[in-house]
């Protein structure tokens, strides 16, 4: 089975931004076959969000930049929520996402007239990771990771997990609150998104987790795969049992969505406004086209042939809008 394509998907409609395309490609000119304008293009493309999508964008900025190097491409990373909180009222051009956009932030986009695109760029296996100290815990069960994570969880220790672990403090580590991946985690092992215990160390920043979890003998983590693959001489990544036998997270295994349950999808979101801008309806079919070289480059899951379908088909609708 691959991964559910049906996520709830929040798009402005196609034709909100034909009139903008197709200024854009007046201005630009040239064929974007290849991603890319062929026309010399400058500007500034403003991008905040998930700390997860980040590198997979700096990836497809710094592709970007050998075709168009006087246009500058920011990369921030306040959270996938503390992205949308600035790209709903206007301070950004996309915002990364490793989640779908929320009800109540659509809300917010609209309420600001901010209209935008929804489109998935890779897959991405959040990884439970432990030290490579840990000689005892090599795969764990869904049910266990709740009664470590679940809201008002007492598990300090790891023979709390399993009584045949051993008398070892359990430390915690993982996404800050403004995270989506704290989002897509809370959801799919506590059940409800934000239900999870706080006393925990939290950060937007999954170097911190990485710093934490390797220092620290009976440390736990959660975070993006690339970011495990990027430490991998530090961390030890643990197989998850969702109710079919132990899985560990890889390209095969996301891909065909027998790890679950958490494989997931990642999202750029670019703004009506910004595709004003050539440089930025220039930078997006580039990232949209070139997608599997910028996800195998950043070390992400590329899409799935049923995903990389829908991709080139939201392309083509936005394309064909601005005719």
């Amino acid at each position: 089975m691959n991964i559910s394509t049906s996520l709830r998907r929040a798009k402005a409609p196609l034709a909100l931004t034909a009139a903008v395309m197709l200024a854009a490609s007046a201005c630009g000119g040239g064929d974007a076959g290849s991603g890319g304008s062929g026309d010399e293009l400058s500007g500034t493309v403003k991008i905040d969000g998930s700390s997860t999508v980040a590198p997979l964008t700096s990836a497809a900025s710094e592709f970007y930049a050998e075709e168009q190097p006087k246009v500058r491409v920011t990369v921030a990373t306040s959270g996938t929520g503390g992205g949308f909180k600035k790209f709903c009222v206007g301070e950004t051009d996309i915002s990364n996402a490793s989640r779908p956009i929320k009800d109540e932030e659509i809300k917010t986009c609209e309420a600001e007239g901010v209209k935008y695109e929804e489109f998935s760029v890779a897959n991405d296996g959040l990884s439970v990771v432990v030290s490579k100290d840990n000689d005892w815990a090599d795969c764990l069960t869904v049910e266990q990771l709740k009664k470590i994570w679940e809201p008002g969880s007492k598990v300090n220790n790891w023979n709390q997990v399993d009584p045949k672990f051993p008398n070892e403090p359990l430390k915690l580590f993982g996404a800050g609150t403004d995270s989506g991946t704290f989002d897509y985690f809370t959801d799919a092992i506590n059940g409800e998104e934000g239900a999870s215990r706080t006393d925990y160390s939290g950060s937007e920043d999954d170097n911190v987790t990485v710093t934490g979890v390797s220092g620290t003998k009976g440390g736990m983590g959660y975070f993006g795969f690339s970011y495990f693959e990027e430490n991998a001489d530090k961390l030890k990544v643990l197989k998850i049992d969702g109710g079919d036998g132990c899985v560990e997270p890889s390209v095969k295994t996301v891909q065909d969505g027998t790890y679950k349950p958490l494989g997931r999808q990642l999202f750029i979101y670019p703004s009506a406004k910004a595709l004003k801008k050539p440089e930025a309806v220039d930078f997006v079919e580039y990232y949209v086209e070139n997608n599997k070289k910028i996800a195998e480059d950043a070390k992400f899951i590329p899409l799935n042939d049923e995903q990389e379908k829908e991709l080139e088909a939201d392309l083509a609708k936005l394309k064909e809008a601005a005719k």
